[in-house]
């Protein structure tokens, strides 16, 4: 099966970030491209105004009659779908050709030279930093990617000449085991996602396999003491200053709000490399991106000029509003490790000032699970405003709830309604404002940052 024949391409789940890649794919090749999403968002809004229809509601009866023709209709889903989905329920029950995500990802990517860039944390980073470096550099490169590059504004690039693909390698699902990379990334193996993989060594051993997928004579970029130990590629450590690894930083210097550095590599050291980005997290980050596009054959000059014109991913370490008399950065950071990072990224950068944190814990296993490292992270805040779990695919669990983390907590925290929030917001004494979440927390952004500008103005 070719899935490039098929005229039409139907998506159930079309809003999500890594779906509406493969959709915005099948629009610029000139296909037939219909969807269905649970609810309206500035992502839906947008593929919406590159001429992709969307529907939100799951009535069978609400699909075009175009894409009831079996033979010429491509169904592509995404397993955050439920199993009784009306729409998905109706394609799988009349046989039509479905695909999850993940394997069209793996067809479109095979015949080319795939980056796979995988890791619980950081590969949205990583990968939109990279693909940014090839698309900067005579190379060029295509990518499909997690998040939405403020460079370019989409998170699909295409390009007629490179043979280089760049993709974000999700171990939600185990989705990564349907891609065969020549460069794959791993850039942290920490417990997550254990409502699919249980325990924390299932979720490494599956990792294990993922990185045994990657081609004869390729190569492995990995976190410095990460256990991977592929057979028949090339191995390449990084970190960000362990002097062990074959690609680190010293010299690293905070500048203003922005990080300085001299990356080491195995064949020497490029000094004074400016990183446009904030957060000391992103200077890791950096690094790996920069380990893969020097082994990749890009030049030192191209690298730099890469790093120094950066401008970040919506929703990670967003800068929503940045004056001397209030910041608001909005962040996805939906794990115990993630918040840590974001958070002593921003006290790093602000010592002097109040920093207020409002988190929407997402998923109730992940709550369940990783409570105490919740309350950790939280902790390193001056104030936090703790918003309901955010379900996503999850059925409630007893006793699951966002006062868990509070009860663990050292400090004071308050639970919020979304719906109370902005009322509070216009009543807090805010210096630094930090916004954290992967559920529907986004939704409060804009809400909030009219709020703030109004009060600088």
């Amino acid at each position: 099966m070719n899935i490039e024949d098929f005229k039409n391409i139907y998506f159930v789940g079309i809003g999500g970030i890594g779906m509406s890649a493969i959709a915005r794919y099948f629009k610029a090749i000139g296909k037939n491209v219909y969807g269905y999403d649970k609810t309206q968002t500035l992502l839906t809004s947008e593929l919406e105004k590159e001429g992709i229809s969307i529907i939100f509601s799951d009535e069978v009866d609400q699909i075009p009659e175009i894409y009831l023709n079996k033979t010429e209709t491509l169904v592509v889903y995404t397993p955050a779908i439920p199993s009784n989905h009306e729409q998905l329920s109706f394609f799988k029950n009349e046989n039509y050709h479905l695909m999850k995500r993940a394997q069209v990802l793996g067809f479109l990517s095979d015949p080319l030279n795939g980056i796979g860039i995988a890791g619980t944390h950081g590969k949205t980073t990583v990968s939109s930093l990279t693909a940014h470096i090839f698309k900067n550099s005579t190379q060029d490169c295509n990518a499909f990617l997690g998040g939405i590059a403020r460079n370019y504004n989409t998170n699909l690039l295409l390009s007629k000449t490179s043979p280089w693909v760049v993709l974000e390698a999700d171990e939600f699902d185990r989705s990564f085991l349907q891609l065969h990379p020549q460069v794959a990334v791993v850039t942290s193996m920490d417990a997550d996602h254990l409502d699919i993989y249980g325990e924390k060594e299932e979720l490494e051993k599956t990792f294990q396999n993922y990185v045994r997928q990657i081609k004869k004579g390729g190569h492995l970029v990995y976190k410095k003491g990460l256990p991977l130990k592929p057979e028949g590629i090339n191995l390449h450590s990084y970190s960000l200053e362990e002097e062990e690894a074959d690609f680190y930083a010293k010299n690293l210097k905070l500048i203003k709000g922005l990080y300085q550095f001299d990356l080491v590599h195995p064949n020497g050291c490029i000094e004074g490399l400016n990183l446009s980005y904030p957060g000391r997290i992103n200077v890791e980050n950096a690094i790996a991106a920069s380990a893969v596009a020097l082994i990749c054959g890009i030049n030192q000059e191209e690298l730099r000029l890469a790093l120094n014109n950066f401008m970040g991913v919506r929703r990670r370490f967003d800068y929503r509003i940045k004056s001397d008399k209030l910041v608001f950065i909005d962040d996805y950071a939906h794990h115990p490790k993630e918040l840590w990072e974001s958070i002593s990224s921003v006290k790093a950068i602000y010592p002097d000032k109040k920093i207020t944190g409002i988190f929407q814990p997402h998923l109730f296993t992940r709550t369940r699970d990783f409570a105490d490292g919740f309350a950790e992270s939280l902790d390193l805040l001056d104030e936090l405003i703790l918003l309901d779990i955010y379900p996503a695919r999850e059925l409630p669990i007893e006793g699951v709830d966002s006062s868990l983390i509070l009860s663990k907590m050292k400090k004071k925290g308050r639970i919020c309604s979304k719906d109370e929030l902005i009322e509070q917001i216009k009543q807090g004494e805010i210096e630094v404002l930090l916004t954290l979440g992967a559920g529907d927390i986004d939704k409060l952004v804009e809400p909030i940052a009219q709020i703030l500008n109004q009060r600088i103005k």
